[in-house]
């Protein structure tokens, strides 16, 4: 989503080439399952490659400095031969834009912007013929308080749309005054989560933005004109819905105070705006959610795409405390939620540490009751991958570091655009150039989240081929396009997107990598991370991967290791690595990978 105290990444359902509706359809679910489906499009999310667009970065077909629907569908071609599976927009629907299109005034349109719903439908073909299937974004926990159900709630108490949403009266209110807030709630986005309106004399509940008014997920028809809006995407073709911010649907209804987090001096512990912090149980995590979310997956299983059938995936924004409360988020058998709930227990360690990615890998393969997990590094709301593992001299090999981790391991795999050529985070030096609303109200503590939203670099052109030269991007091209574009990188068979290429091929290609398990290998390792992937009937695959600025060599033959000494076959290494006799001496450059099949 779109959090900074603890960012969620919310939930995907996929599906391809169904008939469109028109604007403003209603949505009628079938009567039966879907038909039979064949194994591999039952079943291909479990090694899916997803790649998140920021359409307002990716780029711009019409001039006006803003990427557009338009723009991604020029671009499909390169999106195949990267080879992804699906691409999740993050919104466009029609939004006052105070959080980028999360704040959704209409569920059922595309905003101007990003184009009209011919050009989306166009998307949704041109991916099919390509055999990408198109995500979208489906915010759950609030609409903008410009949506038509706000303006109607929040004109008088007596509307029929009020409780569609969380109101509240005022601590001491009186005629004259609104007193205090209900309680001490806050919003992800600092200072009270409670906002005072005028003229029903009331507080309303954002968990975000004040401009993101909180649904009230007690009330039944909500939860109707919710699985209305998710029929009506699904019959125009989508391959599937991510779940923002899901974690947050329902609050305690008793409206008491949340706990104030203390430091070690029992002070409390103060935010970035010096607002003591509290620890948001009573406004996340509580276990309406569950229900909700089996609720959603039923509607989506039983919509019948007979013109394209395969699985509509369900993918959960899913920050959660520990590997049992990932578990948790999958439902059961009877009772399903998420197909992929996002693991965000990985990719957001923000440290490269062998032990812990270790752990966490073995967290995955071991404790999700055999489900799929997928792996996560990066998104729209983290600073990019140079800013959190990067040592500012081996970038480039640290990133082959990390994808190696998410795709040679078992599970599927979501990227964020530019990272496959090594896109670095650049946030803006001056407070008016500031756009996203995190870093104008926290600046210059908090500069906000324009600096991994930065427009796609294609080539070395003024405007990296984003926009045509001359015209102004919403956000400046960095000026490391110059040498970091998607042109330069193509000529290049040594570069980071030649890396990815070749590692998604492989994922997508061998047996062992496309649905074998993993399994540890010398587990006590502290500076290189090895694991084999393994299926019966196909070679076993050998992943070594240095976590260090020094060379390493491992010998995976070791009675510790657990693998018998064998010949290796290089199937994949780091520019310049060398190609090993067998398990027993695996030479690794500085932040070196080599993956090998075993012969």
């Amino acid at each position: 989503m779109h959090r900074t105290k603890s960012i969620t990444i919310c939930a995907i359902a996929l599906i391809l080439g169904a008939m469109a509706l028109p604007a403003g359809g209603q949505y009628t679910p079938a009567k039966h399952a879907p038909q039979a489906t064949t194994a591999a499009a039952r079943d291909w999310w479990k090694n899916a490659v997803i790649y998140e667009i920021y359409p307002r970065s990716f780029q711009d077909s019409n001039g006006d400095g803003i990427g557009d629907l338009n723009g991604i569908t020029q671009r499909m071609d390169y999106l195949k031969e990267l080879g992804v599976d699906a691409i999740w927009l993050t919104p466009v629907y029609p939004s006052p834009q105070a959080d980028f299109g999360y704040d959704i005034s209409d569920y059922k349109n595309i905003d101007p912007q990003y184009g009209t719903l011919a050009d989306f439908d166009r998307l949704v073909a041109e991916a099919g013929k390509r055999h990408i299937r198109i995500v979208m974004d489906m915010v759950m926990n609030h609409t903008s308080d410009q949506h038509k159900w706000f303006i109607e709630s929040r004109s008088s108490r007596t509307n029929p749309y009020r409780d569609w949403y969380m109101w509240r009266d005022g601590k001491g209110e009186t005629a004259t005054s609104k007193g205090a807030p209900p309680n001490n709630w806050q919003s992800e986005f600092g200072h009270s989560a409670w906002q005072w309106d005028e003229k029903t004399r009331q507080y309303y509940y954002h968990k975000f933005y004040l401009q993101q008014a909180d649904l009230n997920w007690n009330n039944p028809k909500v939860h109707q004109a919710f699985k209305d809006i998710i029929g009506f995407w699904l019959q125009r073709g989508v391959g599937g819905l991510r779940f923002d911010a899901i974690t947050t649907l329902f609050e305690d209804p008793s409206d008491t105070d949340e706990n104030v987090l203390l430091d070690k001096s029992g002070n409390p512990i103060l935010d970035a705006f010096g607002e003591p912090t509290v620890d948001g149980l009573k406004t996340e995590f509580l276990p309406g959610v569950h229900a909700v979310m089996q609720e959603m997956r039923a509607t989506m299983d039983t919509f019948n795409a007979a013109s394209f059938p395969g699985t509509r995936v369900v993918i959960g924004e899913t920050y959660v405390a520990n590997i049992a409360a990932l578990a948790e988020e999958y439902g059961s058998a009877q009772r399903p939620e998420f197909h992929l709930p996002m693991d965000t227990q990985l990719g957001m360690l923000d440290t490269l540490n062998v032990a812990q990615f270790r752990a966490r890998l073995l967290d995955a393969e071991t404790g999700l009751n055999g489900n799929t997990p997928l792996f996560v590094f990066d998104n729209h709301d983290r600073p990019r991958l140079d800013m959190r593992y990067g040592d500012g001299v081996h970038n480039s090999d640290i990133q082959r570091v990390i994808s190696t981790v998410l795709f040679a391991s078992r599970g599927a795999a979501l990227f964020y655009y530019g990272d496959e050529i090594g896109m670095k985070t650049t946030p803006p030096t001056r407070k008016e150039d500031v756009k996203d609303p995190v870093g104008v109200t926290g600046w210059p503590k908090e500069k906000g989240r324009d600096g991994e939203r930065t427009p796609m670099q294609w080539n070395a052109s003024a405007n990296a081929g984003f926009t045509p030269a001359g015209v102004k991007p919403w956000l400046p091209v960095p000026p490391t396009s110059a040498t970091v574009n998607v042109q330069a990188e193509e000529a290049d068979p040594n570069s980071l997107l030649a890396w990815y290429k070749a590692l998604i091929h492989l994922k997508k290609t061998n047996p062992a990598f496309a649905d074998g398990t993993d399994i540890m290998l010398d587990p006590e390792n502290t500076k290189v991370l090895s694991w084999m992937r393994q299926r019966d009937g196909a070679p076993q695959v050998v992943v070594a991967v240095n976590f260090t600025a020094d060379p390493q060599t491992v010998n995976l033959s070791a009675r510790e290791a657990g693998l018998k000494a064998a010949h290796l076959k290089t199937l994949l290494k780091s520019p310049g690595g060398a190609d090993p006799a067998s398990t027993e001496a695996i030479e690794l450059a500085p932040f070196g990978v080599y993956i090998g099949e075993v012969q």
